[in-house]
């Protein structure tokens, strides 16, 4: 799985870096097909952080999440939760489709 993360208007660590890298090496158990993660954390005025997490699948499949915080970690662990949710949301409608109906 290729991550990439980007800062916009913000500095980041190596810290917050190696952190959302960590969170969302979990991705993949939700659904395996995911090949591409990318985060991109942008700053603005008033001190707030705004964190996107876009995890790109086979077939073209984007899944996007969006969070502002003031804190970047705060906005890795509540974004985090919600694209598992889409993950487990999309893999059980796949896993539904391959059942057979029971007439």
């Amino acid at each position: 799985m290729l991550f990439t993360i980007t800062a916009k208007h913000i500095e980041i660590g190596q810290a917050v870096r190696s952190y959302a890298e960590k969170k969302t090496a979990k991705l993949p158990r939700y659904y395996d097909r995911i090949n591409r993660v990318e985060v991109i954390l942008d700053g603005d005025k008033n001190g707030n952080v705004s964190i996107e997490i876009i995890a790109r699948a086979e077939h073209n499949k984007v899944f996007v999440v969006k969070e502002t915080q003031e804190n970047p970690y705060k906005c890795i662990d509540v974004a985090v939760p919600k694209l598992e949710r889409q993950l487990r949301k999309i893999k059980g409608k796949e896993h539904e489709d391959k059942r057979p109906e029971i007439a």
